[in-house]
């Protein structure tokens, strides 16, 4: 399986203006995201990127609304995922008031990676614009790289003369062999089966496939090493693994600008263990804490982490 590369960063803030977060923040923040973005690299000003001569150079698109390649048979596949994952802070409504902090995560794929400073003034020209209904301003404190990871190190202080320090290397540290596995579901899971989400009778299969799409689709569409894999034979190893869950339903609100009207998403939070013949999955497993998995995954729905498995006196115990 060829290398996706995904990095997650952790942007921490300071409230300038006090600041409603709503019940689920993800849709608040991509949507100031992608306004910034688009005003920090668009040099043409047009109001249809699709009929810009630089839509297929141009870093918003790039990023924000992927557009599939020229040669590509996905011409009119409105489901090309994006390169980027947005991570809001728990959910929860909360009130911050002037000079409190709060933080939140950005994971980069592929080829975006190298468009992170584009992708730092973007979320400053955002936080100065401010957020929220009653766009309340905030400031950039620092960026993060990989929170938690052996290579955690601050990236870039606006302070420090606006430097952006060079990336370390990294990479997931590969999961060792086993046949069960927990996950946490932090936020919530959206898989749909003939149009309704899956929540009591999701399965194994259910997952791990949707897993498997994201990550080859990703792999495709922002990186130059595509390798096809054997969806056939990965469909019939998933179709063996069992699954049990305790499952609670969330659902949250946001408003669409494009369409003039509120919109309800949900998912399923809660716990989901794995068993079977994991060996071809760990890989995708390992780096789906990274990508997410099922639908709305730009919002930081999707979002699951592994929970560290009991040791046993023997193998297979």
């Amino acid at each position: 399986m060829n290398p996706l590369p995904a990095h997650r960063y952790q942007l921490n803030c300071r409230v300038l203006q006090t600041l409603n977060l709503n019940l689920y923040s993800g849709s608040m923040l991509r949507g100031a995201f992608g306004r910034a973005l688009r005003k920090t690299v668009c040099v043409t000003r047009g109001d249809d990127c699709k009929t810009c001569l630089l839509y297929r150079q141009c870093v918003y698109p790039k990023i924000f609304e992927t557009p599939p390649p020229p040669t590509s048979q996905f011409q009119h596949f409105s489901e090309i995922p994006n390169a980027f994952v947005i991570e809001p802070p728990p959910m929860g409504r909360q009130q911050l008031q002037p000079g409190d902090h709060f933080s939140f995560n950005l994971v980069l794929i592929g080829r975006a990676i190298t468009d992170l400073p584009f992708v730092i003034h973007a979320w400053q020209m955002a936080l100065k614009a401010g957020l929220g209904a009653a766009h309340a301003q905030a400031e950039l404190t620092n960026v993060v790289f990989e929170p938690g990871q052996p290579v955690e190190q601050i990236l870039y202080t606006p302070a420090a003369d606006n430097r952006l320090l060079p990336t370390p290397a990294f990479a997931p540290q590969p999961l060792p062999a086993t046949d069960s596995l927990s996950l946490h579901l932090q936020t919530p899971l959206c898989i749909k089966h003939q149009g309704k989400v899956l929540s009591s009778a999701l399965r194994g299969k259910d997952f791990l496939l949707a897993l498997v799409r994201r990550h080859y689709l990703l792999q495709e569409f922002h990186t130059a090493d595509y390798q096809p894999p054997d969806f056939k034979t990965l469909a019939a190893q998933a179709e063996a693994i069992t699954a049990s869950h305790q499952l609670t339903w969330s659902q949250w609100e946001r408003y669409s600008h494009r369409q003039q009207q509120k919109m309800t998403f949900g998912g399923v939070i809660g716990s989901l263990h794995l068993r079977g013949h994991l060996a071809p999955f760990l890989p995708l497993l390992q780096q789906g804490q990274w990508l997410h998995v099922g639908n709305k995954t730009t919002f930081g729905m999707g979002r699951y982490s592994l929970l560290p498995q009991p040791e046993t006196a023997e193998a297979g115990c």
